[in-house]
């Protein structure tokens, strides 16, 4: 199943239904460089160089060097942008060592590495085993083995610091295979893991997301949004990345508004604060002791009211807003009956009992044919 926008990356066990790739629109830019970007299993991106010139694209399976060894995986950028990409995540790049691609990936290169996925899930249960038998504080997240099948990725989680001398040598006598231990965090594992978010689409950080960074519990506060924990929250069980997308938006946006929201001293009484829509530019209002009755104005009405106050002017709502309109309101009702959505059907089955119901004894009527006379 395909369709605009999206493109279907297919494996061997799932088919995964990817994000609409922007990438795709843009020039091949191979020419100006030759740092590649290739991405492995999950989100784990490295950089080469593709000093021999191979003719490769976008989506390409490549072989490329590793110490030591080879791997293999997806070309994900290429040229002018594959450089950029590398100058903005890597911290050093003078010190970094770009391997090179050795070649495009054939039939027998993609059966190799498809033996040693199948090998991961067997590999990673008896790795839980392990670290259970030698009681370390510790959990084995993924294992992933590289493309030649000699070595694999063994990803851990740990709240403190753990000495797993003893557990490589056990993994390298149990797997006959070179290990590598590398420590991961809650959204790193939920990336691997993968899965659907409450947007419907699939996870951030098992897609594309690459970059974790810690989020600020107050980028929920200046967005107005709810604090509560459980619709903040990812699978990683920690604040959703995606809080920080329109961030910065939401803060030029409040450059606008009042520093401080105040009360603002009606002739109906004193309106309080309670609900700010940043984008729409409005605040909603509620009158001291009359909860139900609630309004929303513009930033600019609002702070009308704030300079008549200062003059010891108590406004009426109608003569600040806009075009002569009338107050905005809205009567507000809760009910908690917990079957307030259901559809509620009339009951129409004593209509039916009482259209058949028996008629008392004696009130028989008889017809008398007289024809019969």
């Amino acid at each position: 199943m395909s369709c605009n926008g999206c493109s279907n990356n297919s494996s061997t066990n799932n088919q995964i239904v990817d994000s609409y790739s922007w990438l795709d629109e843009l020039p091949d830019t191979s020419d100006q460089s030759d740092i590649v970007e290739v991405k492995f299993k999950s989100t784990r991106r490295e950089y080469f160089s593709n000093s021999e010139g191979i003719d490769i694209k976008r989506g390409d399976k490549v072989v490329v060097a590793t110490s030591p060894g080879h791997d293999m995986g997806e070309v994900t950028l290429t040229g002018y942008l594959a450089e950029k990409q590398f100058l903005r995540k890597i911290k050093n790049p003078p010190g970094y060592k770009l391997n090179a691609v050795y070649r495009k990936a054939t039939s027998n290169d993609i059966k190799i590495l498809q033996d040693a996925r199948d090998r991961e899930k067997s590999t990673m249960i008896r790795a839980r085993q392990i670290v259970n038998e030698l009681e370390l504080d510790m959990k084995i997240g993924d294992v992933e083995f590289r493309g030649d099948n000699r070595k694999a990725i063994f990803y851990y989680l740990a709240d403190g610091r753990v000495d797993f001398r003893e557990l490589i040598k056990c993994y390298a006598r149990e797997f006959g295979i070179q290990i590598e231990m590398k420590q991961i965090g809650a959204r790193q594992e939920a990336g691997i893991i993968g899965g659907i978010g409450s947007c419907g689409r699939e996870l951030c950080c098992s897609s594309w997301l690459t970059n974790f960074k810690t989020i600020p519990s107050g980028a929920a506060v200046k967005q107005g949004l709810s604090p509560a924990a459980l619709k903040m929250s990812g699978a990683c069980g920690k604040l959703k990345c995606c809080l920080m997308y329109e961030l910065d938006t939401y803060i030029e946006a409040q450059n606008e508004f009042p520093k401080e929201l105040l009360n603002l001293d009606l002739a109906r009484g004193i309106a309080k604060p309670f609900k700010t829509d940043y984008l729409k530019k409005e605040i909603w209002y509620s009158l001291e002791g009359n909860t139900s009755t609630v309004f929303n104005l513009s930033v600019q009405q609002v702070k009308d009211i704030i300079q008549q106050n200062k003059r010891g002017i108590r406004p009426e709502i109608n003569s600040v807003a806009e075009d002569g309109k009338e107050e905005n309101k809205m009567e507000v009702k809760l009910d908690e009956n917990i079957d307030r959505f259901d559809k509620h059907k009339k009951n129409i089955n004593k209509k039916r009992r009482s259209k058949f119901k028996p008629k008392p004894a004696g009130s028989a009527k008889f017809i008398v044919n007289k024809s019969l006379n």
